[in-house]
This record gives C-alpha cells, structure tokens and sequence, in this order.
C-alpha cells in the first residue's frame, strides 16, 4: 500500500448497542458505527430489529457516516436460511458492510456490499490476511495483540485490503475466535455470541507440588485497551479505521471516548498538510470535555502494541477503577476530607483499593464545602487514594452533549429580476432555487448583506450550519425577513433531499473463485461449523481433519485457550525477558476448584491453558 499519496481517509469506529447509542456515537463524531442484528451476532445481549437498524443506517447517512453489520458468529448445519436472511435484510437495511467470521458465509448469496473480515478470523499474520484480500474481502479486523512492527509488515504484503485496528476498550485475553474456555465449562460458546466471560474470575496460580504462586487473583483479567497516544504510529504503518471496542457499553461510554479520539484524530488530521482526510462529513461540538479516565476503565494498557513491556493484568479485576481524585487527608465518623481540590458531587460513586488488593467504593450523599458525606463510613483512610468510578452529571452531559452539523455555503445573486440563491455542502453536493421579489430599495443597503447572512445562519434543528453566505447582488433591495427565512428552509430542504440522494454507498461484485488457501489441513480452531465452511476450505484445497468445538463433545477440548499475555512473565519467572523467579513446573491455574495445566511456547511467546479431562 502507498502510504505518501494525498487524502488517505482515516476512519474512527465506534460500537452501537441499540439504534439510541448509534446516533449518540455518530453525533460524537464517528465516521462509522458497527452494530449488531437480531441473529448471529458476537455480541448475542446487543441485538437489533432490522427496522432499528435502518433508521440508524438513515441517520448516519446524513453526515455519510457508514453503518456495518456484524454477522460475525459461526452457524451450524440447518441456520443458513436465517443467516441468508440476516445478510439480505443487512443490505435492504442501508447497510454499508457486513462483518462476518464464518467462511461458510461466502458460499452463499453475498449482498453486493463489501464484506470485512472479522478479528475471530485470527487477522494476526501477512499470510493470512493476504489471503483475505484474495478471496474478496475488503477489510481485515486484525488481532489485537499485534505489534507496530507487524502492522507494518502486513501492510507491507498486501495490496488494496483495508486494515482496521482496535485502539480502546476492553480485551479479550485469548486470540479472538481461539477461545474455547467458556464453550467447556458451560456450553456457552464465544463463537456463538455467549461467553461467560471465564477470564474474568479470580483464580489461584499454584506449581507441580500445589504450592501457591497467586492466590485469589484475576490472572487473566487484562487492563482495558489505550492507543490514545500511539494513533499516528498505526497510521504509518498502514491502520485507516481505528476501533473502539464495546458493544455492550451504553451511550455515554461511547459518546466519551468516540469525542476524545475524534478530537485526537482530527489534529492529527489537520497536521497533515491535505496527506489525511476525515471519512465523513460534518463538524461537532461538545458542551463537555472529553475525558477516557471518566467512562468504565480497569487502568489502561497499550498491550503488546509496543511489543511486550510490562504486565497487561488488572489485578483488581473487573470493577472500574476510573479517575484519579486525590487522597485521604482527614477522617471522620460520617464523612472525610481530601488533600487536595476536587469536584466531587453528591451521587458520584468513588473507589479504593482495600487491603486484600481489590476495588472497594462507596456513593457520595453529600459534599458540604470540603467535607465529603458517603453513604458508609471509609474503612481506613489516611493516605487512601481515591479515584471517582461513576459520575453522573458528566454521563448525562456526554449523552445530552454533543452536536453534528455540515457546512454550507451561500450564493445570493440576481437574474431576470429574481433572487437566485445557491446552496453548496463540504460534499461537493449543491441546488439552486429562483425566489421573486420587490424592487424596494434597502434604507441601509450596507447592512443587507449582513442581514441575510444573519438570517441564514438560523438552521434551527436541520444538519446544517452556515460556513458563509456570499451576497452578489449590484443594488441591495430590501426583504422581509419572513421571506428571507422561507428561502432558508425551502433551499436547505432541497439540499438535503439533494444530499441523501448522493450518499456514495459503495457496492461490489463479489468474485466467487476461492483462491487456494495457505495450509492444508484445517483443524478444529478453524471453527469450522457447518458444510459450507467446509465446502469452502475444500474448494481451496484443504482438508478438514477437525470440526468446529461448538459441533463435537466438550471433552474433545483440548486447548481452551491460546494467549500472548503469559503468566511466567506476569510473576517474574519469564527466561526470555529476563525473570530471576524459579517454580516447579508445569505450571497450573486453579479455577472454581478445578486445575488447568500451563503450557508455555517461548518460541512463539505465547501461553495455552489446557483442559485436564
């Protein structure tokens, strides 16, 4: 890929739970939003009607934001009407993509739109994600846990796919797709859009004698995603859409961190001397500051962006630690004070870390001055730091706050003794109407032109602002107001109509030969669910030697999870970066009264926890 032409469009995606979050994010600045529908969706408790869906998709239109589908769960044998059925109403939708991870999906009818491959295809290497652009798909959600330097090389051998990248949110600890811990213990299935999240649960880390390493900790909890200083290293090296993961979260999460990375973009953006362009239209504005330590956060990682530095575990598992207030000065029976200045506010909720090494926290009832009222009384306290983790007046302005607009330009001039007045937008769309009028001399001609511009900047509730009105008329007349007005709203009516007509919704012809594939055996990490994704992988000229876990016994689960972030590294015990601390091996991770043996594959410095049956 060329990355020194001029105009590379930068795209920042935000998730929609539902249709209300959608708009929140598309408000806040998104270029696009991902979504889920009633069926197949990874997210299985963040379903949508298709009628939800549309009215988004119309939405986001407006400021040519685009709107993808996730389709991205594996189907079995029996499912491929509803599946069918999920990509046609996608497409009849507005949708502008589909995300899937289900090769099985291609050997069925593809709406001509473009198709994105899914992070739980295991984007994590050029060899795979070249083959995705030879089978058709227009984009690859890459692993997490890649590197800059891999980023690059990916980029470096591949052509015309884009590349997309996570950049905050929360992590899952295993290769996406690859994680088959829940599948085991309960039968729900990641790849079915119902994990149980087993990751974050506290468990014990003991050594081939049963001696304790880690007790009671949540080993494979990591710290949520944040590239927020890191976003032109991915663009170098070849990222255009930039992710942010959450499509369990609500409107205010989104609103927040889809406002903070909008901003940071946009400098970036603007830096660019024309190299870089926004991917859709518009410009916002907030009545907040956007802060990411203000939404749910367990500390922040920029995981193995950088390569592996430093442990990507929150220890103090899944609660959200927030933002940094200050620390406990004083102590009282009914209330504390802080030593330093801070806006706590009664109904804010505030946390510390006790003495077991876990989140606690209480509910502010009042602040007085510097005296802070909780609801209980503080445990300990001189020197506690506490940090605020829920803020309510901060989520209702976040969700209430943000604004969207597109510019235009006026063009007031006169022929055949009539106004006509042009209307042109940031697209390059523009209509023109003739409006007649009096031959009534303006008493102040020179503040007609200040007048209409007055007049043309009152947009009321349309997407529209006036960027500026250029006033050419060789002998200022005078208009009522109210007709000036009129024109206001019959021009922009019409520009909008002009506007929505020519949203570029990309469609494509979806090639149906299946390159060969790169391996020639697919084993049961495949995921491999059905007979079309078998066909599939046939037809490239592989064999399917193991099925998709999700169709076979839970005892045939050998592998429950394969991981970057190692536990031998996380205790000081890592050879290879230098760890001094000794344990007899293997290794086991103990959870819920049950071990799981360690493997550790220091060549690939990777980490697999294995289901002892």
């Amino acid at each position: 890929m060329e990355l020194n032409r001029e105009n590379i469009k930068l795209e920042l995606l935000s998730p929609a739970k539902d249709h209300s979050t959608g708009v929140t994010a598309v408000l806040s600045g998104a270029d696009a939003v991902y979504i889920g529908g009633p069926d197949f969706s990874a997210r299985s408790a963040a379903g949508n009607s298709w009628e939800d869906i549309k009215d988004l998709c119309d939405f986001a239109h407006q400021f040519y934001a685009k709107v993808y589908i996730a389709v991205n769960t594996v189907f079995f044998n029996g499912e491929e009407g509803r599946v069918q059925n999920s990509l046609d109403r996608a497409y009849k939708a507005g949708a502008d993509a589909i995300i899937i991870q289900d090769m099985g999906i291609l050997k069925l009818s593809l709406p001509p739109i473009p198709v994105i491959a899914s992070t739980q295809c295991h984007n994590a290497s050029a060899e795979q994600v070249k083959y995705l652009e030879k089978a058709g798909f227009s984009r690859a959600i890459l692993a997490r846990e890649l590197s800059i330097d891999q980023i690059r090389e990916i980029r470096k051998n591949t052509e015309k796919i884009e590349l997309e990248a996570f950049i905050h949110g929360a992590l899952c600890v295993s290769y996406s797709g690859r994680c088959y811990f829940s599948l085991a213990l309960s039968g729900r299935s990641a790849n079915r859009g119902k994990c149980m999240q087993v990751c974050r649960l506290p468990s014990d880390l003991i050594d081939s004698e049963g001696n304790i390493i880690e007790k009671n900790k949540y080993l494979l909890s990591p710290m949520d995603f944040n590239l927020s200083g890191e976003l032109e290293k991915l663009i170098e090296a070849g990222i255009t859409s930039f992710k942010i993961e959450g499509r369990l979260k609500d409107a205010s999460y989104v609103g927040n961190v889809t406002s903070f990375y909008r901003k940071e973009l946009d400098k970036i953006i603007a830096d660019s001397g024309g190299r870089f362009k926004r991917s859709s239209s518009g410009r916002e504005k907030f009545s907040y500051e956007p802060d990411l330590k203000k939404s749910f956060n367990r500390g922040f990682t920029k995981y193995f962006i950088n390569g592996r530095k430093e442990t990507v575990i929150s220890e103090s598992g899944q609660k959200s630690i927030g933002e940094f207030i200050s620390k406990v000065k004083e102590l009282e029976h009914d209330h504390f004070t802080l030593d330093s200045k801070h806006d706590l506010k009664n109904g804010d909720g505030i946390c510390w870390t006790n003495l077991s090494g876990e989140l606690d926290g209480i509910n502010i009832n009042t602040v007085e001055g510097d005296k802070i009222f909780p609801n209980r009384k503080l445990p300990y306290g001189i020197g506690v730091e506490i940090f605020r983790n829920e803020n309510p007046a901060f989520e209702k302005a976040v969700v209430s706050g943000a604004e969207r607009r597109i510019g235009v330009l006026f063009e007031v001039t006169e022929s055949d003794g009539k106004f006509k007045i042009k209307a042109s937008d940031e697209d390059g769309n523009s209509v023109e109407l003739n409006f007649d009028h009096d031959k009534t001399p303006a008493q102040n001609p020179d503040q007609v032109s200040a007048n209409w511009k007055k007049q043309f900047s009152k947009t009321g509730d349309t997407i529209f602002y006036l960027q500026d009105l250029i006033y050419k008329v060789n002998d200022p007349y005078f208009v009522p107001v109210s007709a000036i007005n009129q024109w206001r709203r019959e021009i922009l009516a019409k520009l909008y109509g002009e506007r929505i007509k020519n949203y570029p919704r990309k469609l494509v012809a979806h090639n149906r030969k299946i390159p060969e594939f790169y391996v020639k055996h697919i084993d049961s990490s495949y995921n491999a669910a059905n007979k079309y994704a078998e066909k599939f992988f046939e037809e490239a000229g592989a064999e399917v030697i193991g099925k998709a876990f999700e169709t076979l016994d839970k005892s045939e689960i050998k592998t429950l999870m394969t991981t970057k972030h190692c536990l031998k590294f996380h205790i000081g015990a890592c050879p290879k970066f230098g760890g001094a601390k000794k344990f007899k091996e293997p290794l086991f991770l103990v959870l819920n009264g049950k071990k799981y043996k360690l493997e550790f594959d220091c060549g690939k410095c990777e980490m697999k926890i294995l289901n002892i049956i």
